[in-house]
This record gives structure tokens, C-alpha cells and sequence, in this order.
């Protein structure tokens, strides 16, 4: 089996289902503030085999007051093996809105040293849209029958989180260029955060790439036009580090970013839900970063 490290497409994970080392993942999250709910989602659609990567609860830090905070080594770790997956697993992970928290997944497992982790470009609403099949209901109980735990073995990376410090450091030397996920009126501070104590605007020196920009509808664009949109973005190819609400489109970015061959990545974990609540950072909401 071809190992998928970034994205693979629905033809392609259709082609592998069954495989002996994949493990499918729906890394679906509930709609935040004004969010539309997909039509379609766990449990009822789902992919073949696929498992379900509960970000809320199995893989954010159960002692974070903040939400989808990357968890300790130890505890991904054994919520990784709890989903039967082994150093050898090849992963494909979704979500039901076509690319949201996937990539969170995708990240985190990159950070723990997993790199045969793709994303599935255009997720569960393009696997339908293609009439790509569906689980099952008696199917999955034989699978839960044969269930196996994993034995995966969490080594956690250095250089994928930055700290609110860290942060607050680059937003004064702009030695690294600060790139925020949210959408634009979030990010000039016309529109009122979604989490109640969050001040509204965005970080000083940092800049605005909406996630949903690196979209042709579902699909993520193509590879050649990502480049062009970081070149633009970053034209002094400066490392990047990516914020968003809660650190979960900020991943998008990072893939995106990977894809366009930077590694000089890092994602702000508390993203806007901390900075925007802690009481001495520096806030702005006039135009000039927009």
C-alpha cells in the first residue's frame, strides 16, 4: 500500500479500503458559534471501517481550561491505542464538513511522530457527492468484534506549538510572520467572538488568511495555486506560525502550508480562545492587518 502523508483523494481511499494496516478516522467536531450543522454526520454516515477520533473529549487535555488543547504524550498515546492504531498504520482521517478538523487530527498525530497520516481531500461531502459507499450498520459490529488494541507508541516532536509567549515574542520582532485562520470579520474585530470572555480583533504584526480561501468549494486547491497564496502572504518566506479560534483550522493552514513545501510551521495551540482572553495582551481591531 502507497503511504499518504498529506492528503489522498476519495478514489484513492476507495481503492485501499480493507487494506491490512489502514485505519479510518472520522475527526468530526460539533458546529462552534454561528456554524451551520452538516446534513450528513456520525454515526449514521460514515466511511466503511472508519473509527471514531473524538477531539473534544478523548484527544484534547482533560486539565486545559481551553478548548482542543493538545494533551500530554501519555494520554494520546493511549487514546491512539484505543482506537487500534500501531506504529504500521497507515491513517485516513475526514470530518463531515469536507476539511475543518481534520486537519487537527492530522496535526496531532504529526506532532506525536506519525507520519503516514493523510487528510481526506473534500471529506464526507465529497465521498457522498462521488456515491463512494457507506458503513454498514451489521458490517461494523463484526468489526467491533474483531477489534484489536493498538500498540502505538507516542514520540512527541518538537517545534509544532508555540506558546502564548512565544507568541507574544514575534508579535514585537515579527521574526516569525503570525498568520490568523478566522474569518475576516472575526479577525478586524467587526464581528463578537463566539466564547463568552473572548475580546474581539487580532493579534499586532500578524496577518489574516481565511482557511476557507484555500478551498475550491470542498477540494483544497490546487497544489500550485497554495504556493502562490503563501508567496503572497509570506513573501519573505519567514517561518510561520498559525493561529485560528481554537487551534483547529490553524491546522488547515499548516497542511496547506506543508503541501506547499514549508516545514517551518508551528500552530499556536490556545489560539484566539486564550489570547483574546488573557487580560495583558494587546488586542487591535483597526483595519491595517486586514
Amino acid at each position: 500500500m502507497v503511504n499518504f502523508q498529506q492528503t489522498i483523494s476519495c478514489v484513492d481511499l476507495q481503492a485501499i479500503l480493507g487494506s491490512k494496516n489502514l485505519v479510518i478516522l472520522d475527526a468530526s467536531i460539533p458546529p462552534v458559534g454561528n456554524m451551520t450543522a452538516p446534513q450528513y454526520s456520525w454515526p449514521k454516515y460514515r466511511i466503511p471501517h472508519a473509527r471514531r477520533f473524538d477531539l473534544n473529549q478523548d484527544f484534547s487535555d482533560p486539565n486545559s481550561n481551553l478548548p482542543h488543547t493538545m494533551p500530554t504524550a501519555a494520554h494520546f498515546e493511549l487514546a491512539a491505542k484505543a482506537l487500534g492504531i500501531n506504529p504500521e498504520s497507515q491513517i485516513v482521517v475526514y470530518d463531515d464538513l469536507g476539511l475543518f478538523s481534520a486537519a487537527r487530527a492530522w496535526y496531532m498525530f504529526r506532532a506525536m511522530g506519525h507520519k503516514n497520516i493523510a487528510v481526506l481531500d473534500g471529506g464526507l461531502p465529497y465521498w457522498l457527492a462521488l456515491n463512494k459507499p457507506l458503513a454498514d450498520t451489521a458490517l461494523d459490529r463484526v468489526d467491533d468484534k474483531n477489534f484489536v488494541m493498538g500498540d502505538f507508541v507516542a514520540q512527541e516532536q518538537a517545534g509544532f506549538f508555540a506558546h502564548w509567549r512565544e507568541v507574544q515574542s514575534h508579535t514585537r520582532s515579527q521574526e516569525a510572520l503570525i498568520i490568523d485562520a478566522r474569518a475576516n470579520r472575526r479577525f478586524i474585530g467587526a464581528d463578537a467572538e463566539p466564547r463568552a470572555g473572548v475580546r474581539s480583533g487580532h493579534m499586532p504584526n500578524s496577518k489574516n488568511l481565511p482557511y476557507t480561501d484555500l478551498f475550491n468549494q470542498s477540494l483544497l486547491k490546487p497544489a500550485d495555486e497554495l504556493v502562490e497564496i503563501f508567496a503572497n502572504i509570506n513573501p519573505k518566506q519567514q517561518a510561520m506560525i498559525m493561529s485560528c479560534g481554537s487551534g483547529v483550522t490553524a491546522c488547515v493552514l499548516a497542511l496547506a502550508a506543508s503541501i506547499s513545501g514549508y516545514s517551518d510551521v508551528r500552530v499556536y495551540d490556545g489560539s484566539w480562545s486564550e489570547w483574546g482572553s488573557l487580560p495583558d495582551t494587546i488586542v487591535e481591531t483597526s483595519l491595517d492587518s486586514a
